[in-house]
């Protein structure tokens, strides 16, 4: 059995138990990316349709993006109760997400660049990605293992989507309330500066095999806020100014 065939498996396996499983070292991305195709296929996420919800971002412009696709069971409509949803972690991430409003195949991809492909989007809302993970290292583990269990994935939370607009990304202001804790603020602080910036690597990564990405598919951008922590009982609020808000209930 191949390293990649064995972290498969050992995925499968803590997902099915809602376990977590040493992490392997995996050599490279192309590894990862094949471990989250083979989930994907053996737990039937897509149905033989592309994803409709991805996670994409990168420490900075000049950094390598990552990208993963996400389970639909996992995805919810603000305001979310996740009290049952089976979490070893919960961490959390204030993010924009953005909504295409037409297909994109490769072809098109290719040719996209910021503004091109910020032309293709209908609207955005605030989200909240939730941070867990299947490895007994937790966020410790290695790269390319937190890759291969989709970017540390545990669920993801949509507020109302209202239409997309460019912004003065760099004065957006940002609110986290957790539980009974301080309200945690930022400005300006995606790390890409600007959401957008995640949409044409993002849709040349995800039409690479020949799929076409549908219309009304959504992706989020990367967080504003680090790496949160909240515990089970908290409630969890996140607010950006002149877009709109979305909750859960740990």
């Amino acid at each position: 059995m191949s390293l990649i065939e064995q972290t498969v498996s050992m995925l499968l396996d803590a997902r099915s138990r809602h376990t977590a499983v040493p992490a392997p070292m995996l050599p490279d991305a192309d590894a990862a990316y094949a471990v989250q195709a083979s989930v994907a296929l053996a737990s039937g996420w897509f149905g033989g349709n592309p994803p409709r919800h991805w996670k994409s971002g990168g420490p900075s412009r000049e950094a390598v993006q990552t990208h993963a696709p996400l389970p639909p069971a996992g995805v919810f409509q603000s305001p979310a109760d996740l009290q049952a949803w089976p979490l070893h972690l919960r961490g959390i991430e204030a993010e924009v997400a953005l909504r295409l409003r037409e297909p994109v195949d490769a072809a098109r991809a290719a040719t996209l660049d910021q503004a091109t492909a910020a032309a293709l989007v209908d609207a955005m809302c605030v989200s909240i990605e939730v941070i867990d993970t299947r490895w007994d290292e937790g966020l410790q583990a290695n790269a390319f293992a937190k890759l291969a269990d989709l970017q540390a994935h545990g669920a993801l939370v949509l507020g109302d989507w209202v239409p997309y607009a460019a912004r003065d990304w760099a004065a957006q202001h940002c609110s986290v309330r957790i539980g009974r804790s301080a309200v945690h603020e930022f400005v300006g602080t995606h790390s890409m500066g600007d959401p957008a910036q995640v949409l044409p690597r993002w849709t040349r990564h995800a039409t690479r095999d020949g799929a076409t990405i549908p219309a009304g598919a959504v992706v989020t951008t990367g967080t504003w806020c680090g790496i949160l922590h909240a515990q089970m009982g908290d409630a969890v609020e996140v607010r950006f100014d002149g877009i709109g808000q979305a909750a859960l209930q740990f």
